[in-house]
């Protein structure tokens, strides 16, 4: 992978193939550029497909104290080096993120897909990402990994424990630094700012059609977009053809 400094010196570890009109992919919590590679690679034919380490995961460093808006920072540097403008597939909170940095970003287009605001009824604690840094402060990674699971996923305690005995344990705890950079984004950001609520770019807010119920609810709450339904995309997963020919529609015929 290349990398490349963003504002604060953060290094950011990306990757580009493919030609054409450049999409850049922003995966959510415990992810880096792996989880969406499958859809990235599904677009090279036809884009610039645009894949990336958020920082705190896989190969892109950490610069503290996090800001929300060091994020968007580190945005800014990708889609400078892609040419100045770009379009953005957000997963999970990688979604909350992209809509945020479309509010300053040059961004054209934007597919959101499950973004986890909140809705109605819900309860989300503010607390959260001090209490996961204090945990991985007292060197306790794996509690900071379990409690974001528990609160800032919802996952039944008995699914965390039986995740804890798996072979992608190590690999979650490695990242745990990364749960508190979420659990601020979910958090602070859980439902969205007015200025968010005004972005005007062509915008698809994607679910499977067979996600959890809580994420179909908050992508029918969003006041933005065109809410599609993706046949398949079970729990929170991503159906990559049918996901890949909606993002071919929405860049390729809107573009300016």
């Amino acid at each position: 992978m290349d990398k490349i400094n963003s504002a604060d010196g953060t290094r950011i570890a990306y990757e580009v193939a493919g030609d054409g009109y450049p999409i850049i992919f922003v995966a959510g919590a415990f992810n880096d550029h792996h989880r969406l590679a499958p859809l990235a690679a599904a677009l090279a034919d036809s884009f610039t497909v645009v894949g990336y380490d958020r920082r705190a995961r896989g190969d892109s460093g950490d610069v503290r104290p996090y800001r929300i808006d060091r994020e968007v920072d580190d945005l800014a540097v990708l889609i400078d080096r892609v040419g100045g403008s770009a379009a953005v597939f957000g997963y999970s909170s990688g979604a909350v993120l992209g809509l945020y940095a479309a509010t300053t970003l040059p961004i054209t287009h934007l597919a959101l897909y499950e973004a986890p605001f909140a809705v109605a009824g819900q309860n989300r604690r503010a607390d959260l990402p001090d209490r996961l840094e204090a945990l991985i402060r007292d060197g306790r990674p794996g509690d900071a990994v379990a409690l974001f699971q528990t609160e800032g996923i919802g996952l039944p305690p008995q699914m965390v424990e039986q995740i804890k005995q798996s072979p992608m344990w190590p690999a979650l705890e490695a990242i745990a630094q990364s749960t508190v950079y979420d659990a601020t984004i979910t958090t602070g950001l859980a439902e969205p700012t007015a200025a968010m609520a005004a972005v005007s770019v062509p915008t698809l807010v994607l679910t499977g059609a067979d996600t959890w119920p809580v994420l179909r609810e908050a992508a029918r709450s969003l006041p933005i977009g065109r809410h599609l339904e993706v046949t398949g995309g079970e729990n929170h997963d991503i159906p990559v053809e049918a996901t890949a020919a909606l993002l071919r529609e929405l860049v390729t015929v809107k573009n300016p």
